[in-house]
């Protein structure tokens, strides 16, 4: 009986592999949120997929030449370009008649918030059909740490030594308005939220927007090691809700945070080091804030 227990063990653990579509070898830092979520997302979508990179911590995780890691095709594109380019390659599958290949795009708050948010504008406006998948690490941490708009209010980078003195930019609100058919915040530390969301995306006709949060042990300052811990306590202290919009107007919270003071998700991270008491409670009262708005919207979409 244990020989057999041991060998449905084995079986289950080898189909686990067969569905990865990630290799082991890859280019991340220890401690990269990025390729967790890549690689849940790829796992998600299963083999019949079509990637789109750009210029990020993916384009190096995924692929260094001549070499990748991942085990579905892959396009690499400009910048600026993650929507456009996903857009195109799904129409074209389309006229080809391949109607059960999902394309994915995935970019960075680099190229989400600031240098591409324009040409994904202009692909979520025409409802084109792909999933926009934004791998948040809340900075430029690719070319050195330098803040992005995703860079939380206080927040330390090389671009911002004494804390980023905008608060971040609500990129949700920002798709929710272009009304698109779905969009959802998702954590590399509940893979199974993730992994559903990544799910309902795929049977969902046009244009659909993943914010996943993955921490950079390296920008963010902290132990290799916490690198989930963080993500948790991103959710659980409320200040990255897990939740999604349909159509823009119908709002769900997937997840209910155990609402754990915020000095807990703020304390393990460098990038907060110098922040005072003051900063401190600001942040939490943001946080407040936003969280009693998001109930509010849910709320409003019960009948």
């Amino acid at each position: 009986m244990i020989f057999l227990c041991g060998l449905e063990a084995a079986k289950m653990e080898n189909e686990k592999l067969i569905a990865d579509m990630m290799r082991s070898g890859h280019m991340a830092c220890p401690g990269c949120g990025v390729v967790i979520a890549m690689r849940l997302v790829l796992r998600a979508l299963g083999r019949k997929t079509v990637a789109v990179i750009i210029p990020s911590c993916s384009s190096i995780i995924s692929s260094t030449y001549p070499n990748t890691s991942l085990k579905v095709p892959a396009f690499h594109g400009t910048f600026e370009s993650a929507a456009p380019t996903a857009a195109g390659i799904s129409y074209v599958l389309k006229l080809q008649g391949k109607d059960d290949i999902s394309v994915v795009a995935f970019a960075g708050d680099g190229g989400t918030f600031d240098i591409g948010l324009q040409a994904l504008s202009g692909t979520v406006d025409r409802n084109e059909h792909y999933i926009y998948v934004c791998l948040d690490n809340e900075a430029y941490m690719n070319t050195g740490i330098q803040a992005s708009s995703a860079t939380p209010e206080c927040a330390w980078t090389i671009t911002t030594p004494l804390g980023r003195p905008a608060r971040k930019k609500n990129i949700m609100e920002i798709m929710a308005a272009h009304r698109i058919p779905y969009a959802a915040t998702a954590s590399i530390g509940y893979p199974q939220d993730l992994m559903d969301k990544v799910k309902k995306a795929k049977n969902i006709q046009g244009t659909k927007f993943l914010h996943i949060l993955t921490p950079c042990a390296t920008g963010w300052r902290m132990a290799e090691n916490l690198t989930v811990k963080s993500a948790m306590l991103s959710v659980e202290t409320r200040l990255f809700p897990l939740y999604e919009v349909f159509d823009g107007r119908k709002y769900g919270i997937t997840y209910e945070p155990q609402c754990f003071p915020v000095d807990q998700y703020l304390q393990i991270q460098g990038r907060y080091r110098h922040l005072t008491r003051e900063q401190a409670a600001h942040i939490q009262g943001e946080i407040n804030e936003e969280w009693e708005h998001l109930k509010r919207k849910v709320d409003d979409c019960r009948p």
